[in-house]
Formats: C-alpha cells, structure tokens, sequence
C-alpha cells in the first residue's frame, strides 16, 4: 500500500523570489516521491490586513503568490498537490483554493512531515502522525527555551545538526529525543556539471538575521559579521571570489566597498529566483565558498547548509566554515572546513591543487551521505515505526 505524506514547508509560497529556499523542499518532496509516495505540499495563507498589506508592499498580492508557486512546482510535477488553510480567523475564498486541496484532505496523510517551526499546534494536531525536522539546529532549541518560539508537540522530532541533543551541544535539548538527518539533495536533479571558463568560488546567501540572547549573552545572527572576517581573503588568493547576496536597495552601496577588495557581487534575486536559476547559478560555479552565521559556528551543532550539498552534488568542491564536530564530513576531501583565514586560504590553494579529483570527492560525498532516496527513507522508516515518545507529547512547548 501506497503511503501518502504531507509535507509541510516554511511558507515557499509567501517568498516567490527564494529559489534557494524553495529547493530546501522540493529536495523532500522529490526524494518522498521517488520512494513512491504521495506527496501532499501544505501553505497556510495569513489574508489579514498586515499580511495583505506586506504583500502590497512588495507589489503581489496572495492570488499572484500562489499562482507563482504552482508555476514553480509545476515543472517537478507538484502543482495539482498543494493543499491550503488559512492562518488567521479569515476562511480563504473560493476563488483562491480553486484547483487545491483543503486541510481535511491533506489531513487524511499518513504522515504530516513538517518543516516549519510555526505550523500552528491546531494543524499538527489533525494528523494521526507527525514528524518535525528542525533545519536552525541550535538557535531553534535556544528560541524554545527561552519562550521565544512554540513549536507544535510532535511524535518525532529530527534535526539537521549533528550535535542536537547529544552531550557535544552546547545548548538545551528542550526535553525531546533528536533524531540526526543530513539534509538531503535529489541526485537526479542534481548532476555533476562542468563550471564555466574562469568562473568563480560562489555563494547564495542572507546577511542579516538579528541577534540572539542566550546564558546572558547576546550573539549576532548576522551573516555579515562572519563574512567581514574574511573580507580581505582576495588579496591572499588567486582564485576569483563572488558573493550573491540579497541586498536590494543596498547592492551599489555593497558594491562599491566590496569590489575594490576583489570580490565579485551579485543581486541574489537577480541570479537565482527561481529553481532553475538557482541550480543554474551553482552549477556554473567553479566551487563554493561561505561562511556561516556567527550563532552557528558559536553554538557548534555540525550544520552543514541544504545550499553546499547543492555544491557537492553538482562535483563542486566546497570552502566552507567549520559548525563543530561531525562524524563523516571531511576536513579537506572535496569539502573543506576552515576555522581561520589561513586555513580558508589554504582550503582554496587544495581543491584547486587537485581540483578534478576534488570535483569527483564532492559528488562522492553526496552520493554517499546526502542522497535525498536514502536520507529521506530512513526519516519516512523511523517516522512511521517509532513509538510515540511520552516525552514528545508531553512536552510543555506548545
């Protein structure tokens, strides 16, 4: 018999111009597909006054937003599988759900596999089973613990970082069992591709995400104070550097600091807006390279980015920082893990010692550790077999 998931995304549909973001899940989707599953795709949609305003703001409105999700989704066969409900007291219109399942249908999965932390607990609650998977492994335990997010009670609970809950943490586990799931990439989607002529080391990225206050101390969230660390790491390299970055109305500002010290810039939406843009972007790349948020590589909890095994899949060698320890993720075997600017330096001069060879460790390792078939089978397997922990539903965090 035929197992039907519904899967539950951080709100692709409110973000048309986050093809990076869009992939995190689509690599889901496609993997539970491939196990031949029905796949279910869940958006709450907030038709409140600020929540239409916001849209208005941006100069798209929620019908437009939904109809650039079932364009995005329709070429990897997922547009006749969203599912809707609303996310205030507002009852969506007809004429919006036309064409979509509601939430009693989606409810009828035999698993609900959520990946937004904010998925209201009334949502959760109508599926007879459920899995969370955390992809903020430590900031989202800190969130909880000190009241700042609510996560629904869930039967399992996975996280992407490999310390969650284990004494290596440097963070509260909030009283749940994690279970440790790579991020996963769908190969075929995937295929190792030739960089262009001179094309550079790249990355996709947000600079800025806040701070967090945590043990009474306050640790930025910000990605462009990791990268400033680095920022004269042109002049110690040969190999060209670009960076794209959402930035909107700051890029010239942006630029015009950054190119003088060697580095290429890019507008992220410019580049990778949509899936295939983005997959295009990655794969015309001669490799990555990008720092991590400050928090991540703070609270050492062995993230490594949905984005770099994007990287690694493509035979792309990857100059990343290092997020704390890791039972399988090589310090310098296609993927490089640096703490300082002399080992980022370094990182570079290696893969590009050898840089076929790197190209070929890379797809390797994807192969071996982040193949969506097997990463994702083995969540569906314990999902669906594991007996519901007493700690799971009892946990005060809803």
């Amino acid at each position: 018999m035929s197992v039907t998931v519904c899967l539950a995304p951080a709100q692709t549909i409110e973000y048309p111009e986050g093809g990076g973001h869009l992939w995190v899940y689509l690599q889901w989707a496609l993997g539970l597909r491939a196990l031949g599953c029905r796949v279910i795709w869940l958006e709450g949609i907030d038709l409140s006054n600020t929540a239409n305003a916001r849209r208005q703001r941006h100069h798209t409105d929620a019908q437009t937003c939904l109809a650039t999700l079932k364009t995005r989704l329709e070429a990897f066969g997922f547009a006749d599988a969203i599912a809707l409900f609303s996310l205030n007291e507002e009852s969506l219109p007809l004429d919006l759900t036309e064409g979509c399942l509601d939430l009693d249908a989606a409810a009828e999965a035999d698993l609900l596999l959520d990946l937004w932390h904010s998925l209201p607990a009334s949502v959760v609650r109508r599926f007879r089973r459920s899995a969370f998977v955390d992809t903020d492994p430590g900031l989202l335990q800190i969130w909880m613990t000190t009241g700042e997010l609510h996560v629904a009670p869930h039967d399992v609970y996975f996280s992407v970082g490999e310390t969650v809950g284990t004494p290596a943490a440097e963070f509260p586990d909030c009283g749940l069992t994690w279970h440790y799931t790579p991020p996963p990439v769908f190969l075929p989607e995937w295929p190792p591709t030739e960089a262009e002529s001179g094309a550079p080391y790249t990355t996709v990225a947000h600079w800025w995400g806040g701070t967090v206050r945590f043990g009474g101390k306050l640790f930025s969230n910000d990605k462009l104070v990791g990268f400033l660390d680095y920022a004269q790491l042109p002049s110690q390299t040969s190999v060209p550097l670009e960076q794209a970055i959402c930035l909107e109305r700051r890029y010239e500002e942006w630029r015009t600091r950054l190119a003088p010290l060697g580095w290429r810039l890019r507008d992220a939406w410019d580049v990778s807006g949509t899936p295939e843009s983005y997959r295009a972007y990655i794969q015309r790349s001669r490799g990555e390279f990008s720092v991590a948020k400050p928090t991540y590589v703070r609270l050492a909890s062995g993230w490594i980015s949905d984005r770099t095994v994007c990287y690694l899949a493509s035979g792309k060698p990857a100059v990343v920082q290092y997020t704390g320890p890791s039972r399988y993720l090589p310090e310098a075997e296609g993927l490089f893990r640096f703490r300082t600017m002399d080992e980022a330096v370094r990182g570079l001069a290696q893969a590009e010692s050898d840089y076929e060879r790197h190209c070929r460790l890379a797809r390797a390792l994807a192969e071996e550790h982040f193949d969506a078939r097997r990463v994702v089978g083995r969540v569906l397997e314990r999902a669906l077999a594991e007996s519901v922990s007493p700690r799971a539903r009892a946990a005060g965090i809803a």
